[in-house]
């Protein structure tokens, strides 16, 4: 089954490595990048939120506001976010609602062996808190440039 474009995003407030809770509600009106990624400081994940951290002006630009999502610790995302530089809020999913409710865990493919992790995947939601579009694989080289292409385009 899965989300798709139009629906509803799934509501959630998650705690988030800027301090506090963020959650979809507190930022309707905006638009809002929530992208899933399986573990910090992973080659993977740190291509995707280097991404992410060098557009971060033209997405600011752009009215844009980016979440990433996984299911390491407030004091992991903090050590990440630091080391890398990041200047957008790491949400904590350890209990993994959110990422259940947006499809991002669950079976995946690591190097030919099934596994269950937490799927990389992307969300944009529009001011009103509909998903506006869906990347259910996401290749983590350029994906920041194609998420702020497809924000302008919409």
């Amino acid at each position: 089954m899965g989300l798709h474009v139009g629906d509803k995003a799934p509501e959630f407030a998650l705690p988030s490595s800027a301090g506090g809770e963020v959650s979809l509600a507190g930022l309707r009106g905006k638009k809002v990048v929530l992208y899933f990624y399986p573990k910090d400081n992973t080659p993977g994940c740190i291509k995707e939120a280097c991404g992410f951290r060098d557009a971060d002006a033209e997405l600011n630009e752009a009215g844009l506001v980016v979440l990433g999502v996984s299911a390491d610790s407030i004091e992991s995302h903090d050590k990440f976010a630091a080391k890398f530089g990041l200047d957008f809020p790491l949400l904590s999913d350890a209990e993994k609602i959110v990422s259940i409710a947006y499809g991002a865990w669950g079976e995946k493919n690591v190097y030919g062996k099934k596994t269950i992790g937490m799927k990389r995947m992307t969300f944009l939601i529009d001011e009103e808190g509909r998903l506006a579009r869906v990347w259910p694989r996401v290749k983590p080289e350029g994906h920041a440039r194609e998420v702020l292409e497809a924000a302008l385009a919409a």
